[in-house]
């Protein structure tokens, strides 16, 4: 008798990325094909065309929230792209609105997945490039934009006022509050016959007004550039509003506050990323040991790194893996989940080191595989709220830059201990493998039934079990759904589902673009309940 063997960790791994490029696809094409084809006949560049002209050449794209609206009614997508490029050597943030999805009109999710980029922005002092063509708000939609829709502006004019350029490259349409865009960044870009930015296009003026006018003499990239002053430069076409863009962008004297590593300083992983699809089991409660993950994503030993992971209290609070490690040649301070668990000698750890790493001025790397803090009476009377407390104290608290990584599980309050959305790291990524919820979907499906049985005995009623099995396969089902990684990157709970294999540029390009800004750690925390 023969036994079937289930996928390895590699095969259920490709599967899953399989189904996350199959994901993407659908960003990528916009509107579809046809929307595509009727924009390339007239001329015109889709919005990863345009980007791929202004970023400098080889380097890379670091494409933010590609999955945002996902599993909603709007396209996947946004109908924007948004990330991080190097343009004339400097690290920008780009935006561009996708004019085949509803003529890059913006729905909720694109005002959501605009204002993410825009925080990054301002976290990391970085300069802004919006690639403008847009018709405006989603009118069926307006009732959740208008209002938070003015943050936009606001972010803008901050981000001048801190001297973060912000330049515009405007292709189309601009019309409505998206007339501001170009109205209140630093530098404006606009494409001659093809540029059109008013507050009112004709219609909406003959009706206002009685005023009878076209597109040109009352938008138009001339007229800006002639007559209202708009317009700081004049394009003659795409490419070439491309190019003027990238000369702004050299002029900005720009310097980053913390010097590069040199290149050849530092040593790739002594182990090969590619290894990282054996590692990661198919079924979550499989465990798996993160240093072997670790090896495949920092610098490997070299003459100036005598060894590539430090560990610190290896002994104690086994449960979560921390040390020290440099990543493309830039120091971190890492925290590992190892058995899922998170017990009081793991939290009273973390809090030391997250301090340590605050007073070296060392930014924090978290690799999440939880399933929460331990419950049980003799943890609860071992103290187990209070020294979680103490670490979420410690992380919510700290200052350096944090960056995370959710490689599997990420469940209750586990997700807050190991800095999840909610606490703000600088950025968040998330492998196929991963899930977050409450707590896991068998768990939460049989705590209610508990609570129906309860419920039903003290009305001193008999429980129907079979009758609640429906309602309990139906919420483990939703919940399950609800917990895989492109629901969770649908709703910019992170910034991006990723390979696991490209884990470490992308980390590398984080750490890079951190450095734009001047950071320090901090002494002061929160009460410690002791």
């Amino acid at each position: 008798m023969t036994t079937t063997q289930g996928p390895t960790h590699r095969e259920a791994m490709l599967e899953k990325l399989a189904d996350l490029d199959t994901e993407h696809a659908k960003a990528v094409a916009g509107g579809g094909e046809r929307s595509v084809q009727r924009h390339h006949e007239r001329g015109k560049l889709m919005p990863r065309e345009r980007i791929e002209l202004l970023v400098d050449e080889g380097s890379a794209f670091l494409e933010l929230s590609p999955l945002a609206g996902w599993g909603s009614d709007f396209t996947v997508g946004a109908s924007v792209v948004t990330g991080i490029g190097v343009i004339e050597g400097v690290e920008c943030m780009i935006t561009a609105n996708d004019p085949s999805v509803k003529g890059g009109a913006s729905n909720p999710w694109t005002t959501r997945k605009v204002f993410r980029a825009a925080q990054i922005a301002e976290e990391n002092g970085l300069p802004t490039v919006s690639l403008v063509e847009s018709g405006g708000a989603d009118l069926p939609t307006q009732k959740e934009i208008f209002i938070p829709g003015g943050k936009l502006f606001r972010d803008l004019t901050r981000a001048s006022a801190r001297k973060e350029p912000t330049i515009a490259l405007v292709f189309g349409n601009s019309t409505a509050g998206g007339a501001y865009v170009p109205g209140m960044s630093d530098h404006t870009v606009m494409v001659r016959g093809r540029a059109k930015v008013f507050l009112g296009g004709p219609p909406l003026v003959r009706m206002a007004t009685g005023e009878e006018s076209d597109d040109e003499s009352l938008g138009g990239a001339e007229m800006h550039a002639r007559t209202s002053g708009l317009a700081d430069h004049l394009a003659e076409d795409e490419r070439d509003a491309i190019r003027i863009g990238r000369r702004i962008v050299a002029r900005l004297n720009w310097r980053k506050a913390t010097a590069p590593p040199a290149p050849g300083s530092y040593a790739e992983p002594d182990a090969d990323p590619d290894g990282l699809l054996d590692l990661i089991p198919g079924d979550l409660k499989e465990p798996f040991d993160p240093r072997e993950v670790i090896a495949c994503v920092v610098d490997g030993v070299s003459r100036g790194n005598a060894a590539a992971f430090d560990e610190f209290k290896p002994l104690y609070g086994t449960s979560l893996v921390t040390g020290w490690a440099r990543l493309h040649g830039r120091p971190v301070g890492i925290l590992a989940n190892a058995r899922g668990v998170l017990f009081s000698e793991e939290a009273q750890k973390a809090a030391q080191f997250v301090q340590l790493a605050n007073q070296s001025d060392t930014p924090l790397l978290f690799l999440h595989n939880t399933t929460g803090y331990m419950v049980g009476a003799e943890y609860e009377q071992g103290g187990i709220i209070k020294h979680g407390a103490m670490m979420i104290n410690a992380i919510s608290n700290s200052t350096v830059p944090h960056l995370t990584v959710v490689m599997g599980a990420s469940y209750g309050a586990g997700n807050y201990g190991m800095n999840g959305r909610a606490f703000d790291p600088r950025f968040l990524f998330t492998w196929p493998s991963a899930k977050s919820a409450v707590m896991g979907p068998a768990q939460l499906a049989g705590v209610l039934e508990i609570v129906a049985r309860t419920s039903a005995e003290s009305r001193g009623e008999t429980f129907d079990a079979d009758g609640f099995a429906g309602v309990k396969a139906m919420v483990e089902a939703q919940i399950e759904e609800q917990s895989l990684p492109h629901f969770l990157s649908g709703m910019l709970y992170d910034d991006g589902v990723i390979d696991p294999r490209d884990t470490r540029t992308v980390l590398g390009i984080c750490l890079s673009v951190i450095e734009n800004k001047p950071y320090a750690g901090t002494d002061r925390f929160g009460v410690f309940r002791m």
